[in-house]
């Protein structure tokens, strides 16, 4: 049995990132992210439709901010209240969980793609998928990076400019780069 790149993507292996199929999946990602950037607020309204059809889930009231960008849309599952401020990048290739009332500020990337790490295995394209999840309540600041496989807790603060690359326990405050606990409330 031949398992496609998409498969191999979705189940966390070392996949090759310009399958045409892939390539197909992005393209259709584009042009619902074209369409939520470019129609006027009020025709927008929260997620543009073609958009909110592409997600993978989106509660009530959540919010996309335009300009906005993703990878592929339907790993992207946003909770009830979820704020996403002008210019988020999430490049969704696994999963990207973000919890109830949570709120993203400008700029804010998540990136659950990794590259390999030896050239050679670059130059054939290989990339690795890892989810990130964001609890409920949680405020990630401003310009805030969050690599692969990162899960941020519940009423978790991410300080603007940070960069977390590893797990951030509910109830902390982390800033820096890389992002180091502050606080714990």
């Amino acid at each position: 049995m031949t398992t496609s790149e998409r498969m191999k993507m979705a189940a966390g292996e070392w996949y090759i990132c310009s399958d045409d199929e892939l390539e197909d999946l992005r393209v259709a990602a584009r042009d619902a992210v074209f369409e939520h950037n470019s129609l006027p607020p009020r025709q927008r309204g929260n997620i543009a439709p073609a958009l909110r059809a592409l997600l993978g889930g989106a509660g009530e009231r959540a919010r996309i901010e335009a300009p906005f960008h993703c990878a592929y849309g339907f790993n992207l599952f946003l909770g009830d209240g979820v704020f996403l401020n002008a210019g988020c990048t999430i490049l969704d290739t696994a999963p990207v969980h973000i919890g109830k009332g949570t709120l993203l500020g400008p700029n804010v990337q998540i990136y659950c793609a990794e590259h390999h790490r030896e050239a050679s295995g670059r130059l054939a394209g290989l990339e690795i998928a890892k989810a990130v999840t964001i609890g409920d309540n949680a405020w990630i600041g401003g310009s805030a990076v969050i690599l692969a496989g990162v899960s941020i807790g519940e009423g978790a603060i991410v300080g603007a400019g940070a960069v977390v690359t590893r797990d951030v326990a509910a109830n902390t405050t982390v800033v820096g780069n890389p992002a180091r606990m502050v606080t714990r409330r």
